[in-house]
């Protein structure tokens, strides 16, 4: 039988713990390793319509990129959002699992996936791992080369097609050409000393403060903003896919596998 901890297992293989940031909190976060898994959901977020989608269709275990919780709690009640959630959670015996920014990271991570869904080549990390035995596939963010040169305005369109949305905010001229790009998915402006030291004309990130835009503009490195949701969600929805092929078992043993259809992004262009 599949149980909580075989899952949690392959996972600490697929997205290393070891990528991830000190200040995160990843790997098993919620339940007993040896609770059996017959139904699992992938999601970006745990919010309270994906605690409902979770306990109505009888989750045994959540798969949530972002991790709930996040910091240490001195107290868990009713009176906060996140006290809610977990007592749902646990109440209906539904364990929690966040791989976040190891899977950030990770050789077939978001960024990685990023980078190679919007055509760039010679794929390299951003912020290589200290001591990584292959620094060609480990560490944070990414950057590559174009096949050739697109304006900014052509790679948005690559950028929208590739996340699915019809929005997203620029910082730079609409001609500039883009020969070298990065990625870095999520709340990310930290990268942008790497991606300009790296020599990229752009940088892809979910989101970033407004300082973060001026400096981009002040340095010559175009911003490309999908928003925090669109550039990480799309990941999840594979890493379903991946947990689907993994865990396959033999007929009418199944597992079922899929990623939460009541997440959403919060913010809307209107």
């Amino acid at each position: 039988k599949l149980t909580v901890n075989k899952v949690a297992d392959f996972l600490a293989r697929f997205a290393p713990v070891e990528l991830a940031e000190d200040w995160d909190n990843v790997g098993l976060l919620v339940g007993d390793v040896a609770a059996c898994v017959e139904r699992l959901m992938t999601c970006l977020t745990i919010t309270p319509p994906v605690v409902k989608e979770a306990v109505e269709r009888r989750a045994d275990l959540i798969v949530a990129h972002h991790p709930l919780p996040f910091r240490a709690l001195k107290k868990l009640t009713c009176e906060t959002t996140a006290g809610r959630m977990l007592l749902d959670l646990i109440a209906a015996g539904i364990a929690v699992y966040s791989p976040h920014t190891g899977f950030d990271s990770a050789a077939e991570g978001i960024n990685q996936r990023l980078a190679r869904g919007l055509g760039l080549g010679d794929i390299a990390p951003l912020v290589p791992l200290e001591h990584a035995t292959d620094s060609n596939t480990l560490g944070a963010g990414r950057w590559g080369q174009l096949d050739e040169p697109v304006s900014l305005v052509q790679f948005t369109r690559r950028v929208k097609e590739f996340l699915a949305i019809e929005n997203l905010q620029i910082v730079g001229e609409d001609d500039k050409q883009i020969t070298k790009a990065a990625v870095a998915c999520g709340a990310a402006g930290e990268f942008l000393e790497p991606a300009r030291a790296a020599g990229c004309d752009c940088l892809l990130v979910g989101e970033t403060n407004f300082h973060t835009c001026l400096e981009a503009q002040a340095t010559s490195v175009a911003l490309v903003l999908p928003g925090h949701y669109a550039s990480e969600r799309f990941a999840v929805e594979s890493l379903a896919g991946v947990l689907a092929e993994q865990f396959s078992l033999p007929e009418g043993g199944g597992v079922e596998i899929w990623p939460s259809t009541a997440e959403c992004d919060p913010i809307r262009w209107v």
